[in-house]
């Protein structure tokens, strides 16, 4: 809270009315073991500017890490208009918009928003957004399987699928008596071989989940893996994320009829990386199967004197209808990070994205090269990549990511509980953020580590 208007008679006043002395009686819940000292060093009597520096000049010693930790979550350069806007008070305290005469902006927003995942995505339809990417392909899930023309209740799951997504999905959908079929990948080239997908088709699957680009950052085949797909009648559902989505193939166009739904995690457009969020989902699908897609939508109509206007027109959750025909019990969307998203398209637009991602692989790209050239580092996977990839390291990941901390660098993600089969590996990423001469710190820095080790 930057502005604290109470005076210690208001606090008073309040605390005697709540029934106790102190303010930290509001709070005796929380075990003493977590609660911290007051702060001793703060002299009294500072001014605003006074305090604000002094508390600066504190972060500033903790000092300010250069990050090459993807796996999910990614740090990109966010245009300080887009949070200056999406805080605003109509924005920022928006809430479900319910009363369409009330509500034209905030309808107006997620229409924008709707229409440009669209075209991101090349599907017919968008919702206005889910928890996240993890929980946005349970539900993908669950909408196949409601829409399939069989009985069947079987998935195909890739192991190359973030592993937080394939926990996720098996929570909310292990109690629906749906069964998930791991797909190995490739240990050469770090891909979803469409024999191995082939070997596993049969008429009780209903979905087969597609990631591009996957966990290893491998870009996946995702053409001949649809087109197997739909031969065998089953649908695909496409787990993608955002931004290289701008130089991609969208999921809509994969192979010769495009994925029947596609779902992934926000946080690349405009969210910052705030230790685990909030985050938010995306969820597209083909017109044919919108009736089985959560949340809500907001559609673009004319009133009686031909203005345009903006209004939710499909809410296909149990407090719209009956609880038997709800899709999901899927509550508040994350408007205000959507918001963010909507005002980091529309700054940005479509060649603002393609720079961005071209960028990243470019970042990526470069890294892979110098950190490929120290003796004993090297690609785990040959397959192409985007913005991270997989290093094989000479010694233990956990002592290398903690010997390059003390300097100050986030090495990346250890792959060795995960995927304990592939030994020391550790999963690196570079965005648009970094400069030449990051890349060159991070790579002379773990030279100088794994020399030592």
């Amino acid at each position: 809270m930057p502005f604290n208007p109470h005076t210690e008679e208001d606090v008073r006043e309040m605390l005697a009315e709540c029934g106790v002395e102190r303010i930290d009686s509001l709070f005796d819940e929380i075990p003493q073991s977590l609660s911290s000292e007051p702060r001793s060093t703060i002299p009294d009597g500072l001014s605003e500017m006074e305090i604000s520096r002094h508390m600066h000049d504190g972060a500033y010693r903790d000092g300010a890490y250069l990050n090459f930790i993807g796996a999910g979550a990614y740090e990109h350069h966010i245009p300080a208009a887009v949070w200056q806007i999406a805080t605003r008070g109509e924005f920022y305290s928006a809430y479900t918009p319910y009363q369409a005469e009330a509500s034209q902006g905030t309808l107006q927003l997620l229409y924008e928003y709707q229409s440009m995942m669209c075209s991101l995505t090349g599907l017919d339809v968008t919702n206005a957004s889910l928890y996240d990417g993890a929980s946005a392909l349970a539900e993908a899930v669950l909408m196949a399987v409601r829409s399939h023309k069989s009985a069947a209740r079987r998935v195909l799951l890739p192991v190359a699928l973030h592993p937080a997504y394939r926990m996720t999905v098996r929570t909310i959908v292990a109690n629906q008596g749906i069964e998930l079929v791991e797909i190995p990948y490739d240990a050469e080239s770090g891909s979803t071989l469409v024999s191995s997908v082939k070997d596993r088709l049969n008429e009780d699957i209903a979905a087969l989940i597609v990631v591009q680009p996957n966990f290893f950052g491998v870009l996946e085949d995702v053409n001949a893996l649809t087109d197997l797909a739909h031969e065998a009648g089953i649908a695909v559902i496409a787990c993608v994320n955002p931004m290289p989505l701008a130089l991609l193939k969208p999921p809509g166009k994969w192979g010769a009829d495009g994925a029947d739904i596609a779902v992934g995690e926000g946080q690349p457009l405009g969210v910052p990386l705030a230790s685990g969020g909030p985050y938010f989902g995306f969820l597209a699908c083909r017109q044919a199967i919108v009736r089985q897609m959560p949340g809500r939508l907001v559609g673009r109509t004319v009133d009686l004197d031909g203005k345009p206007g903006f209004t939710l027109t499909l809410q296909a959750r149990e407090q719209h209808i009956r609880r038997s025909k709800a899709t999901s019990n899927i509550c508040t969307n994350q408007g205000l990070v959507v918001t963010a998203a909507t005002i980091y398209l529309s700054l940005l637009g479509a060649e603002g994205l393609r720079r961005v991602a071209a960028r990243s692989h470019a970042n990526a790209s470069a890294l892979t090269d110098k950190l490929s050239s120290i003796s004993g580092v090297e690609r785990r996977f040959g397959g192409e990549f985007f913005h991270e990839t997989v290093l094989t390291l000479p010694a233990p990941c956990k002592a290398v990511c903690d010997a390059l901390c003390a300097e100050g660098i986030v090495a990346g993600y250890d792959l060795s509980d995960a995927y304990p089969e592939l030994g020391n590996s550790l999963l690196v990423c570079a965005t648009e953020t970094k400069t030449d001469a990051d890349l060159r710190r991070y790579a002379d820095s773990m030279a100088r580590v794994v020399a030592a080790i």
